[in-house]
């Protein structure tokens, strides 16, 4: 473990090599001044011998003491064991830099010609030292707990990443069953009212709309002028049915058909309003689909049925939770009993980002 580096960086935090040189340097020279205070009173070789022992124990003090930090890092690696760990790690620093430098002097002392020690005034001096040993050791501390809230908050923001991506997936695998229904509920009245061929004609271009949603995959964005090209494939199955009693006025500037939307949702509105208004001669459905202020704008004037198809209850309750999992910016409704109104945001990528920076947050 000592020597491996990938070992050290996974419990230690960061790769301590020169850490250590530079802290046993610092601590053996501190242990050398506070011992020797009367630096010009002694020789140079006694000074060089003096400095060789206090290397020699704090050599055996760090490893000491690295190696049970790195045992109760093991042990106890949760956030919640922290004040724990760290009280048992001083306790630890403490009782080895004690025990270390008595049993060191106390064989010294077996050395013919060393003479015996003080050891009151000597436990004075060493209380020093293991404050120093201890600031010194509290800097891993810190490099290890900024180490693993940042592993700590990436690993949040990748769960959330995950659920977020899952809800969405969810209700866009909600909105395709949703538009395969009411496509379904249209080729049965075609088949009622129409020839077989206009029937073929549909499931023709039924098929190349559902190679649009093949196409689209699983992106959570795509640009506005794909979802327009769904759209009016959409529509022009619609107007199969409907004729010139479904009109669509479009007022989408080139400028803005980069913006991006999320998958079949002005799909999803101009259905509602097929699904929901009378559409006849005498009654004509008109919808307006314009780009106002970065809003995909689409309304039209209210005539409801008098007897309304089975509803799913999914078109905008989908578009309105996809629109709020992806951005902070969310849909408009308006309805003042005469016309109805949904004002979709248009994005940028960069607005996804923003959301997503909020979320890491």
């Amino acid at each position: 473990m000592l020597v491996n580096k990938e070992k050290r960086i996974k419990y230690l935090g960061f790769n301590d090599s020169w850490f250590s040189v530079i802290g046993i340097l610092i601590i053996s020279f501190a242990t050398f001044y506070l011992f020797n205070p009367a630096f010009n009173a002694i020789t140079m070789t006694e000074a060089v011998l003096s400095w060789g022992v206090g290397l020699l124990f704090t050599i055996i003090d760090w490893f000491i003491n690295r190696a049970i930090m790195i045992s109760l890092r093991k042990k106890y690696p949760a956030f919640h064991d922290d004040a724990k760990r760290i009280t048992l790690f001083f306790l630890a620093v403490v009782c080895t830099v004690i025990v270390v430098d008595f049993t060191g002097t106390s064989l010294l002392t077996l050395i013919p010609g060393v003479s015996a020690l003080d050891y009151t005034s000597r436990l004075k001096v060493l209380l020093s030292i293991v404050f120093l040993t201890i600031m010194i050791m509290a800097i891993y501390e810190a490099i290890y707990y900024n180490i693993r809230l940042k592993k700590s908050v990436r690993e949040e923001e990748q769960s959330k990443r995950i659920i977020i991506q899952a809800q969405l997936d969810a209700l866009q695998n909600q909105a395709q069953p949703h538009f395969f229904f009411n496509t379904l509920n249209t080729l049965r009245d075609i088949i009622d009212q129409n020839s077989k061929e206009d029937a073929k004609e549909f499931v023709d271009k039924l098929s190349d709309i559902y190679r649009f949603l093949l196409e689209a995959g699983n992106d959570n964005l795509i640009p506005l002028k794909n979802e327009l090209r769904f759209a009016k494939a959409y529509i022009h199955i619609q107007s199969e049915r409907f004729g010139d009693n479904l009109k669509l006025n479009w007022d989408i500037p080139e400028a803005s058909q980069g913006a991006m939307v999320v998958p079949m949702s002005l799909q999803l509105l101009l259905e509602n309003a097929i699904k929901h208004n009378v559409i006849s001669k005498a009654k004509p459905l008109i919808i307006d689909v314009a780009v106002r202020d970065k809003q995909l704008v689409v309304g039209n004037k209210i005539a409801p049925k008098s007897t309304q198809l089975p509803s799913t209850k999914v078109g905008l309750a989908n578009i309105e939770k996809r629109y709020a999992l992806i951005s902070d910016t969310s849909i408009e409704i308006k309805n003042d009993g005469n016309r109805f109104v949904v004002s979709l945001p248009l994005l940028t990528p960069l607005d996804k980002k923003n959301k997503d920076a909020s979320i890491d947050h």
